[in-house]
């Protein structure tokens, strides 16, 4: 026979569902903390990432602009290609992204032979939360941008043209991985972008906190 339920054992199970259901509620917010961390996190992270490619690409700029204004003199093109004349001033533009993405510049500065490095703090905290001591705080995210010469040539004299009588030599190929390039100061089509000189990418030394 089934046993009737008595006005006693609504009573009791009355606590323990109460219990239950705010179990259930502390999880979930807790889990809304974890994802709300999550999120200030990742948008420190892409204001870091954006600010370092941003001064690894003002410094590339500034290489190619050397190059362009040297182009007639092939002998001083391996110290910009090879990036030994760079000079790292290019911190500026990691200070204008990162506020673009909401984030505080920490610190910025070169990063190997040729790079930079970028560490952020998110402007926004992660919020209140049932977590205690998230509303005071800001995720931090650091990045390094590397730019890489992507071009190489050889001098005229090194491919046994001596030239002909008073007439200059031509200027070298430049050999730039899937493009080659025949650059004429008169014919600007000829003339590589910065971005064909020089690539620019993030480093696996990147990191969060």
């Amino acid at each position: 026979m089934r046993r009737r339920r008595t006005p006693d054992d609504s009573g009791q199970a009355f606590p323990v569902y109460i219990t239950v259901v705010g179990g259930l509620l502390f999880l979930a917010f807790a889990y809304l903390a974890v994802g709300q961390a999550g999120v200030n996190r990742n948008g420190a992270q892409t204001a870091a990432d954006a600010a370092a490619l941003a001064a690894a690409q003002e410094t590339r700029d500034q290489l190619a602009g050397d190059w362009l204004s040297v182009i007639d003199d092939p002998d001083k093109w391996l110290d910009i290609l090879e990036g030994d004349s760079a000079v790292f001033d290019g911190c500026f533009r990691a200070y204008e992204l990162a506020e673009q993405n909401r984030a505080d510049v920490d610190a910025c500065g070169a990063s190997g032979r040729l790079g930079y490095r970028v560490d952020v703090t998110a402007q926004e905290s992660v919020g209140e939360s049932v977590v205690p001591g998230t509303e005071n705080f800001n995720s931090t995210a650091s990045a390094i941008a590397v730019i890489e010469p992507r071009c190489s040539f050889a001098l005229p004299d090194e491919e046994g043209d001596d030239g002909d009588g008073d007439e200059p030599l031509p200027l070298p190929r430049l050999d730039c991985g899937d493009t080659d390039w025949d650059p004429d100061p008169d014919d600007p089509t000829t003339l590589p972008d910065p971005e064909d000189l020089f690539d620019v990418h993030l480093s696996d030394g990147t990191n969060d906190e």
